[in-house]
């Protein structure tokens, strides 16, 4: 079994492209769009997440659906970061800043912050060197 991506759905996909990849450093991989589903899909990979093996973020854009209700079963996508510090300025570059944080783990080894996507799904950065 080899994990391969998560779907998350978007009201705006280019403001969601756009947080992604110019605050974060993800990359977009590919979009098509499905005229007959009306729908559109993108698929972004994070900084450090190389080739076609590696896991994705898929971005859904259902035409003319701007909102969801995130409800509250959902918690947090998590990333492995290596300077939660140069996160927290390229959010402040683009007017955001962390929803949490910076702070401890709960072990209090490593540093962690949490930052709202545009559609507010949670996203949690730990900050640790490579394994």
């Amino acid at each position: 079994m080899k994990y391969l991506h998560t779907m998350i759905r978007v009201g705006d996909l280019d403001r969601s492209i756009d947080f992604y990849v110019n605050v974060l450093g993800f990359r977009e991989l590919r979009r098509k769009d499905y005229p007959d589903g009306k729908f559109t899909l993108a698929f972004l990979q994070a900084p450090g997440d190389d080739g076609d093996d590696a896991p994705m973020l898929e971005l859904t854009y259902n035409w003319g659906v701007a909102h969801y209700d995130l409800g509250n079963g959902y918690g947090h996508v998590a990333y492995r970061v290596t300077s939660i510090d140069a996160i927290g300025r390229a959010l402040e570059k683009a007017g955001l800043g962390f929803s949490w944080g910076p702070g401890s783990t709960p072990d209090g080894r490593k540093r962690m912050a949490f930052i709202d996507d545009p559609d507010g799904y949670k996203i949690e950065l730990i900050e640790s060197m490579a394994d």
